[in-house]
């Protein structure tokens, strides 16, 4: 998703070098920054992690946000780019920032990530969509170089054969370790004789992959393969997240164990909410925000806090507003929120005032919020 300059917080950057470019799908290509010797504590990572590009596009500045494909400490920093449009930033990014030339970067940053546990055995689901494949595929090189009992299936999203970015490296990884990779292509838009690929990853997708591929565990004559699975990866589009948690969510699978990374802005709440809260009105607004005040009143606490504040025209970090990026993680200052279940804040960072604006109601007449304590 393309980002101005009002929707990001301030980071660190570093100028890097680009020493590759290659075309992966028609509209989506690798890039290869170069890692100096200096900086490459800066930009140690985890994988499922991130960093964010600053380039500029018809004279004004973007930032946008790419996950890493390779693994932490290789000597380059790899990224893969999906052109969604001709006229946008991204279409720049391509043909105006040759090898040789240099780009603004973040340092690492993103929760997108999973404990190592290299001596248990586990068995991790993955489910992408398109350039979503990018973190998983950072996440499951890790796991199959570190974790030689852990089992690993992937479901990969694309609308066409022809748009499976990465498949030559997937499926050289699956041959390299068939006892325990798994890959399963599905296609929205071709038909290719069977039904059970073709079509969106979705809620019904999950159940048909549950009742049919996750049967069988030869390791356990008792169990089903999807009763061993510890975690669930999911990176793509709100509504395919949305539909493929929610599902997971209903077939056992506890919240905490299924992760999730936004590759759009989206504004809907990934599981139902199921709180019931006091009607408030007004609320009285105060926040900071790189190193300014500001103040409004709200109608009431209808709506989430992010949410009424967008309304109101206010200029506040945000990516998703549905609880996953962490980008408008703030301090609570004053006042008390129903804050909703999300993926990023960590039991320590609430216990300490920190929230997230986009899944949190006013539960009184005044909230003071500080972005900039973070």
């Amino acid at each position: 998703m393309d980002s101005t300059l009002q929707k990001v917080k301030k980071g660190v950057f570093h100028s890097l070098k680009i020493t590759k470019k290659e075309q992966l799908t028609k509209s989506t290509f690798s890039l290869e920054l170069e890692i100096p010797e200096d900086l490459k504590g800066n930009f140690a990572y985890q994988s499922g992690q991130y960093v964010t590009l600053c380039y500029t596009h018809q004279g004004e500045l973007y930032f946008n946000d790419y996950s890493m494909t390779g693994l932490s400490l290789e000597p380059t920093l790899n990224l893969a780019i999906k052109v969604n449009d001709p006229l946008s930033s991204t279409q720049s990014l391509d043909q105006n920032y040759p090898v040789g030339s240099t780009l603004e970067v973040s340092e690492p940053k993103g929760r997108f990530t999973l404990e190592s546990k290299p001596h248990e055995f586990r068995t991790i689901v993955a489910f992408a969509s398109g350039i979503g494949i990018t973190p998983i595929l950072s996440h499951f090189k890790f796991l199959l170089k570190s974790e030689p009992r852990t089992r690993l299936f992937l479901f990969y999203g694309n609308r066409t054969r022809k748009e499976v970015a990465f498949k030559e490296e997937i499926e050289t990884l699956k041959a390299a370790h068939r006892d325990r990779f798994e890959v399963h292509y599905f296609y929205s838009r071709e038909k290719i004789g069977n039904g059970f690929v073709e079509g969106r990853i979705d809620a019904k997708k999950v159940h048909l992959i549950i009742n049919q591929i996750m049967m069988i565990d030869d390791t356990d004559e008792e169990s089903t393969l999807w009763d061993a699975v510890d975690h669930v990866l999911i990176c793509g589009k709100g509504e395919m997240i949305k539909s493929i948690a929610r599902a997971c969510y209903e077939n056992g699978i506890p919240k905490k164990q299924i992760h999730f990374e936004l590759f759009e802005e989206f504004n809907d709440d990934i599981y139902p909410v199921e709180v019931q809260l006091p009607h408030i009105s007004p609320v009285h607004v105060k926040f900071l925000y790189n190193g300014q005040w500001h103040q409004t009143q709200l109608e009431s606490n209808k709506n989430k806090l992010l949410q009424s504040l967008s309304v109101q025209k206010f200029s506040l970090p945000f990516s998703c507003k549905s609880g996953i990026c962490g980008s408008c993680q703030c301090k609570l200052v004053e006042g008390e929120v129903e804050l909703l279940e999300n993926e990023y804040l960590t039991q320590s960072e609430e216990d300490r005032g920190q929230i997230l604006a986009c899944m949190s109601y006013a539960l009184n007449e005044t909230i003071v919020l500080d972005f900039d304590q973070v």
